[in-house]
């Protein structure tokens, strides 16, 4: 019996060592918001916040792209370990039943198409810096991007793809520097 006491006050003494590490969904939250440029609860910003009650396996680096080109929900995603989130965006609010409807007639209406400044495929310089420092990388494009649209660069065939800014035709950043 004394033999496995050792072992018994060990499991005790450290049970942080035996629990498994899961993904801090707070963490997840600012990520989203960072993305989204909107804070939870704002007009598109996330809905609410990411259920504290998941479980996610802990993830080195998230991805972040959004759902569809409505950019109504962003996807988070983890390569390694493999999971993926789909977080909901809150939409504009919607005209409450038994208001007026707006008409517009096609006359006052541009055709709403995005302009792509990078297209899949195309090479693209990625720089990030600020005074006195600045580091640059080639890739490329692995989706379609609008001038301060976000899409995947890869830069390295052994490497996972990297999320960038788009800037103007063959130029990008990272998110969160600025040109």
């Amino acid at each position: 019996m004394l033999r496995h006491l050792p072992l018994v006050l060990i499991a005790v003494a450290s049970p942080a060592a035996a629990a498994p590490a899961f993904q801090d969904t707070a963490t997840l939250d600012r990520a989203v918001a960072a993305f989204a440029g909107k804070a939870i609860g704002e007009e598109g910003g996330a809905r609410t916040p990411v259920d504290s009650r998941l479980k996610l396996a802990a993830c080195p680096m998230v991805s972040m792209a959004w759902r569809s080109e409505t950019h109504d929900a962003v996807v988070v995603t983890c390569t390694g370990p493999q999971w993926r989130l789909f977080v909901p965006i809150r939409t504009p609010v919607v005209a409450p039943k038994g208001a007026a409807p707006l008409v517009i007639t096609p006359s006052e209406v541009a055709p709403l198409r995005p302009v792509y400044v990078i297209k899949r495929g195309d090479p693209v310089t990625i720089s990030a810096g600020s005074p006195g420092f600045s580091i640059t990388r080639e890739g490329i494009a692995a989706g379609d991007a609008v001038a301060g649209g976000r899409f995947l660069v890869k830069i390295d065939s052994a490497r996972a793809p990297i999320q960038a800014v788009a800037i103007a035709n063959g130029r990008a950043t990272l998110p969160g520097w600025t040109e």
